[in-house]
């Protein structure tokens, strides 16, 4: 099950990817936002990686107008491994190499039809493991000797 959100500089890129993962059959949440109206990227990337951190959401999926504000926000909570993707290249090292499991998209940033490209490449690629897991064991130290 994904986690998906987005501000509304992010809602019509995550419209279609919604629809994208519903000719999947993939399950997902859709945190918001809902409408055009102005409103807070932390506030949905909270919601979206609250729902990851806890066992109820695998991935997640989020979307502002660059995907810079929305990938900070999610990097501040704990467990969240969010990466920024605009090329295929990066969609699958973040997944091979750094077990990213949020992927930040821009929708002012993206056409749809990379956009799509980059979420099923990111779905479709596993974690590696071996010497990555050791470097993700050191991520998440860092992240508990800092908080």
């Amino acid at each position: 099950m994904l986690a998906i959100a987005s501000d509304h500089g992010g809602l019509e890129l995550k419209t279609k990817i919604t629809a994208f993962l519903d000719q999947l059959n993939i399950g997902y949440t859709d945190f918001g936002t809902h409408s055009a109206d102005s409103c807070d990227y932390p506030d949905l990337a909270e919601l979206a990686c609250k729902a990851i951190a806890s066992g109820e959401c695998d991935r997640g999926i989020l979307v502002c107008g660059t995907g810079v504000g929305i990938s900070i926000a999610a990097n501040k909570m704990r467990g969240i491994r969010a990466a920024l993707c605009n090329d295929l290249y990066t969609a699958k090292m973040c997944r091979l190499h750094n077990d990213a499991n949020v992927l930040a998209l821009g929708g002012r940033i993206l056409g749809e039809g990379l956009a799509l490209e980059i979420v099923r490449c990111w779905l479709d690629t596993g974690f590696e493991g071996g010497r990555h897991a050791a470097r993700l064991e050191k991520i998440a130290r860092l992240e508990s000797s800092n908080r």
